[in-house]
């Protein structure tokens, strides 16, 4: 089981980095271009903030939304506001978070989040993580995947290729880091996670190399993959996440 005592002390972590750099912007940046298609830096720190208390839905047993088109009409709403109001309710919603973790529970329990997709309630807290360091890069306000932790840069690279393994619209894919790390992904030859963990060794497609912090932006959808290189054929479009 993951230690989500751990995953939450650095998700206190990442979010007090976030809240102290997005501090310096004032209500004309808050209301400028993230690096996400369409949305502002308002429209990144409304989602952090809707996010926190969507994965305090799913803890405590409720849906995580009430459904996709208030998740959308949530952070719309909430997109235009000032700085001031931005960062406290990030800093608000990120207690209730961190206050719904502190209550006793059963950590192996099997929670539901969007669309069907379940997890154990364990990886929850890695999960906020991801939604606080990736979207700190999405305000395009000095941090950048570089500097993201070795730690969480391959977990999440980890995290993101289960994810894609055995998707349809993915080739089977060997991922090569540049620490000499490897990992498999994609329509591996239909073995199954079980098949391949007991050592079985899949043929891949394609081999997709590069640095970590550019291999984690490909896999994450933040950078087009043009810095990775492969072993001939041309680099694979990945689903949105």
């Amino acid at each position: 089981m993951n230690d989500h005592v751990r995953d939450l002390a650095s998700v206190r972590d990442a979010t007090d980095r976030l809240l102290t750099a997005a501090a310096t912007l004032d209500n004309a940046s808050v209301a400028e271009p993230s690096r996400l298609p369409g949305w502002t830096r308002g429209h990144v720190l409304a989602h952090l903030a809707r996010n926190a208390d969507a994965l305090v839905n799913v803890l405590e047993g409720r849906p995580m939304y009430a459904d996709a088109q208030q998740r959308e009409a949530d952070i719309e709403r909430d997109a235009p506001r000032g700085l001031e109001e931005q960062l406290t309710d990030v800093r608000d919603s990120a207690a209730r978070f961190q206050e719904a973790c502190a209550a006793p529970a059963d950590w192996s329990r099997t929670v539901e989040l969007r669309n069907g997709v379940t997890d154990i309630a364990s990886q929850v807290p890695f999960r906020r993580w991801i939604e606080v360091e990736l979207h700190h890069v999405d305000l395009g306000i000095g941090y950048e995947l570089e500097d993201l932790s070795e730690e969480f840069t391959q977990r999440e690279i980890n995290f993101l290729a289960h994810r894609f393994r055995h998707h349809p619209g993915v080739p089977a894919l060997l991922i090569k880091q540049d620490d000499g790390r490897a990992l498999g992904t994609g329509a591996v030859e239909g073995l199954s996670l079980e098949e391949i963990e007991r050592g079985r060794e899949p043929r891949f497609d394609l081999t997709v190399s590069g640095r970590r912090a550019d291999l984690l932006g490909w896999l994450a959808g933040r950078r087009d993959g043009s810095s990775l290189t492969t072993d001939g054929g041309p680099l694979p479009v990945l689903p949105p996440l």
